[in-house]
């Protein structure tokens, strides 16, 4: 069965810094994580194709990831960076378009959860900048904490014709336990026919040294409930997952959350259809 990765990362930290790596729990992300280290990573668990998600906010990074996935056939789409609140924004689509590796540009992300403001999405710039992407026919990825899914859901209901993608299923407290508010926010947003989810990030927010299948089963399970498997779409989360499990782990993860009669959409056919592929 072909299986496709919704959601990875890579970075040279000889070109770019990744200051977001920070603290003693993130040392062993401070180093390269390349195409070369996840090619054979993926194959080996089967994967088919990937989509290639922004890291930090900086204009270069998007022509880079383009380009990137023009040298390697694993990467089937690229989920990049533009200023939403600044005008024009449909013009730099149009340019990103137009560079090498163009046509793999997918949709568009922004470190929503590292805004301050919980309703970020909402401003009127931002809006702007959101239309642009549903113009040029693009997803909005959301990486978003659980107090922001609010703003999430009004800001898909807002734009009907975005598709509204869901990273790391909004990242639930699994280290924790608890379930609430996430899960309300969770089924608002999922309520609205423009969303979809990534089975994503789970086991970097559940304890890193001694997480379990069981410890996410009730976070997988809302999302199965809210979403159903049509509206969700398997993603590593690589290099970032390496603190709590391998590549291979992370398609085991999803297949021992999820029912075997699920697997065809979740682990391929969702993504192929949101992102184009």
């Amino acid at each position: 069965m072909t299986v496709v990765d919704a959601h990875h990362h890579v970075w040279d930290l000889s070109v770019r810094d990744q200051d977001w790596i920070t603290g003693p729990e993130l040392v062993p992300l401070r180093r390269d994580f390349t195409m070369k280290d996840l090619e054979p990573e993926a194959r080996a668990a089967g994967v088919d194709r990937t989509v290639l998600v922004q890291t930090i906010t900086v204009p270069e990074e998007s022509p880079e990831f383009l380009a990137l996935a023009d040298e390697h056939d694993l990467i089937a789409g690229v989920v990049g960076w533009t200023d939403l609140t600044r005008p024009g924004v449909a013009e730099e689509l149009a340019r990103l378009r137009e560079l090498p590796g163009g046509r793999h540009l997918k949709g568009i992300r922004h470190q929503v959860q590292g805004e301050p403001d919980p309703e970020w999405l909402l401003r009127p710039d931002v809006r702007r900048g959101l239309a642009a992407v549903a113009d040029a026919g693009l997803v909005y990825d959301l990486v978003v904490l659980p107090h922001q899914l609010p703003a999430c859901a009004r800001a898909a209901a807002d734009l009907p014709g975005l598709t509204f993608v869901l990273d790391h299923l909004g990242k639930p407290p699994a280290a924790s336990g608890s379930l609430e508010p996430w899960a309300s926010g969770l089924r608002a947003l999922a309520a609205l026919p423009n969303t979809v989810a990534k089975l994503s990030g789970l086991v970097t927010e559940a304890d890193l040294a001694s997480w379990s299948v069981e410890d996410l089963r009730p976070y997988a399970d809302v999302a199965l409930e809210a979403f159903g498997p049509e509206r969700l779409m398997y993603g590593s989360d690589w290099p970032v997952c390496t603190l709590a499990t391998s590549y291979g782990g992370t398609l085991d993860l999803v297949r021992r959350l999820t029912s075997e009669q699920d697997h065809e959409q979740i682990l391929a056919t969702t993504a192929t259809r949101v992102y184009g592929l």
